[in-house]
């Protein structure tokens, strides 16, 4: 579900192997960072990974996006926050790039420095509590 719902979001084949994308899951990101997943028919359909300050990865499968589950996650991820988080998504990821604007995250910065050599774009989000 990650890798297909990136693949598809960016127009780039996924460059990592599966068995390394394994390795980073378990030993990297859950290090760092709080992970959370949506079961549904005991099949996953979505995901984040955030912590009190960052948002690291949020994914949705392609057939359940529009159905609230990344809302739901992200909704968690802010109330769980420091009152202020940030996050990455590659610039030609318009639908993500809506989705996050739409829930009150604004540029901070644009850039380029990824594995995939795609602009990127630096959001901010601050609560207003």
């Amino acid at each position: 579900m990650w890798r297909e719902s990136k693949e598809r979001a960016i127009g780039q084949k996924e460059m990592h192997t599966l068995d390394s994308h394994i390795y980073f899951l378990n030993n990297i990101l859950l290090e760092h960072y709080q992970i959370d997943v949506v079961l549904i028919d005991d099949k996953v359909v979505g995901m984040i990974a955030y912590n009190e300050r960052e948002i690291s990865q949020l994914y949705i499968h392609t057939d359940y996006q529009g159905f609230g589950i990344g809302q739901t996650l992200l909704d968690k991820a802010k109330e769980q926050s420091s009152g202020k988080l940030i996050l990455y998504t590659f610039e030609v990821n318009e639908n993500a790039r809506r989705f996050y604007e739409k829930n009150g995250f604004n540029i901070k910065s644009r850039g380029h420095e990824n594995e995939e050599n795609l602009p990127d774009i630096l959001y901010e989000w601050i609560s207003n509590k």
